[in-house]
């Protein structure tokens, strides 16, 4: 009876054989089986669909599977081998795999030791998956990852920004009251005042000896009337009707207006027109306004014997308007200041106002859909541009 099983017992073992090697073969992973000396014993036909190497070419390849390899990957894939024939154990180790088509595919590795039923240790089997795919995806997770953070990022800043700018509407709004009431309790008498001084000016010759001083009080009359205009535009300011005219023609009347003061400082004021009518629908009073406390400002800030750009182009969103100054710059200190209410860098200057020139001129043009541009370096000149929409409906 023994005898006649022994035949069944081959025949079996012989099928086992054949059935392991068969799921081997057919197994999607690029499998392979190292020697305890490291020598390739057995690679499955899965190495030629991931890296375009036949089974033959990997058995004959004397320092299999390193070929298969990137580069730059090849000395830390050698190193873990070496290590595995130590009968160390591993998973999950990604490198980069070079088919013979020149295309660079991710692969995981994992290997372990093997020992047949006596304990006797056969070798390593190493086990190559393609996670092509999977790495994509986690480059396409992390490229989304990184962009969610920029957007939080921007998100956070101009929630600062906005709640900055709350800060400060609550700051104009407690300044308000006290602005608009100070400004029309100081306007009637020096309406009054300015009455009277006319009389006293007319009555005296140009010649007088002391006329030269009248004239300085003029000009100082006309000082504080322009900056309580200044805080009723600010404070109180009532909108204009738009209508349709010409930036271009504008811009020429402010530069004309001020072509005087800059002679007086021995600037030039350059203005050299625009290539069309660049019409707009908005306020022209407000926009007049704008131009010429930017300008006014540029021509404060310049040295005798530099000149003052004004320049006009049409934009996808509306108009720019820049002025751009010779002077020192707006040191980095002093730049997130320069719109606020009552702060100026030329209060000890004989010039110098209130601050509020760079201020209401914000408040007019934001109310527009508009904005301000500041570009400056220390040392190098500002330059200020207008950015209007062509109505107040864009």
């Amino acid at each position: 009876m023994q005898e006649s099983e022994k035949p069944l017992d081959a025949h079996v073992h012989a099928e086992g054989e054949s059935l392991f090697r068969a799921v081997a073969d057919y197994t999607n992973d690029w499998e392979s089986w190292h020697a305890p000396d490291g020598r390739l014993i057995w690679v499955n036909p899965s190495v030629e669909r991931l890296t375009g190497y036949s089974v033959s070419v990997c058995m004959n390849m004397p320092d299999y599977p390193l070929p298969l390899i990137a580069e730059a990957d090849r000395n830390r894939i050698a190193s873990i081998l070496h290590t595995a024939l130590q009968r160390t154990s591993g998973e999950q180790v990604e490198f980069c795999s070079v088919h013979t088509s020149g295309e660079t595919r991710w692969m995981s590795l994992s290997w372990q030791p093997m020992y047949d039923g006596a304990g006797r240790y056969l070798g390593v089997r190493t086990s190559v998956r393609d996670v092509t795919d999977r790495h994509k995806l986690r480059e396409e997770l992390r490229l989304h990852a990184e962009h969610l953070e920029q957007l939080v990022q921007e998100r956070t800043a101009r929630l600062r920004q906005l709640e900055q700018r709350q800060r400060q509407m609550e700051k104009l709004a407690a300044l308000g009251q006290l602005a608009a009431g100070v400004a029309h309790e100081i306007n009637n008498p020096l309406a009054g005042m300015r009455n009277a001084f006319e009389l006293i000016k007319s009555s005296l010759p140009s010649d007088h000896e002391h006329y030269d001083l009248l004239e300085l009080v003029d000009r100082e009359i006309e000082r504080i009337s322009a900056i309580i205009h200044q805080m009723y535009q600010l404070y109180r300011r009532s909108p204009q009707q738009s209508a349709r005219f010409s930036l271009a023609r504008v811009i020429g009347e402010v530069v004309y207006l001020l072509q005087s003061q800059a002679s007086k400082r021995g600037l030039r004021l350059q203005w050299n027109g625009a290539s069309d009518n660049l019409e707009v629908d908005l306020a022209e009073g407000e926009v007049k306004q704008i131009l010429y406390n930017l300008i006014r400002n540029a021509i404060q800030a310049s040295p005798p014997g530099e000149s003052v750009t004004v320049e006009a182009k049409r934009l996808d969103s509306g108009i720019s308007v820049s002025v751009g100054d010779r002077g020192p710059g707006i040191p980095s200190e002093v730049a997130p200041r320069i719109f606020d209410p009552f702060f100026s860098t030329k209060q000890s200057e004989p010039e110098g106002g209130m601050g509020l020139g760079l201020s209401v001129s914000r408040s007019l043009i934001e109310s527009m859909g508009g904005r301000i541009e500041v570009l400056s370096e220390e040392g190098a000149g500002s330059t200020f541009t207008a950015v209007f929409p062509c109505s107040l409906e864009d």
